[in-house]
């Protein structure tokens, strides 16, 4: 099995515990897709702070406060991947798709109605566990 790309995901949750949603560019991997928002951890990064500048690029925010969520370990046909799922509970600025992805806020009991990587189902579950 390949190595793994270790990945920071934030489960962003707003004051009405709607959460939002990034639709995956078409030309990259699971294009097309609904996704929690994140990227990579770079060398010498801790989760926490791939997170912080991964929601910073990619919609504008400042994380406040955040916390564990989940782990899943997926193995795609072509790459496998660790997810290091986060809860964002208070941000800073208002979320906008820098990188032209459309977003959504989307209510916990209306997850499954979009369309998300495999490697997002348990998240997803974790979420509905929650709400």
């Amino acid at each position: 099995m390949s190595d793994f790309i270790h990945v920071a995901v934030g489960v962003i949750i707003a004051n009405d515990g709607s959460i939002l949603l990034a639709k995956r560019p078409a030309h990259v991997h699971q294009g097309g897709l609904w996704e929690f928002p994140g990227g990579k951890v770079n060398p010498g990064e801790t989760v926490q702070q791939a997170l912080e500048r991964e929601l910073k690029e990619e919609l504008g925010i400042d994380v406040i406060d955040c916390s564990p969520l989940t782990e899943i370990r997926h193995q795609y046909p072509d790459k496998s991947v660790f997810l290091d799922v986060w809860s964002v509970t208070d941000y800073a600025g208002t979320a906008v798709g820098k990188e032209g992805q459309p977003l959504v806020w989307a209510a916990p009991a209306t997850l499954t109605r979009y369309e998300f990587p495999e490697a997002n189902q348990p998240i997803i579950e974790a979420i509905v566990v929650r709400a």
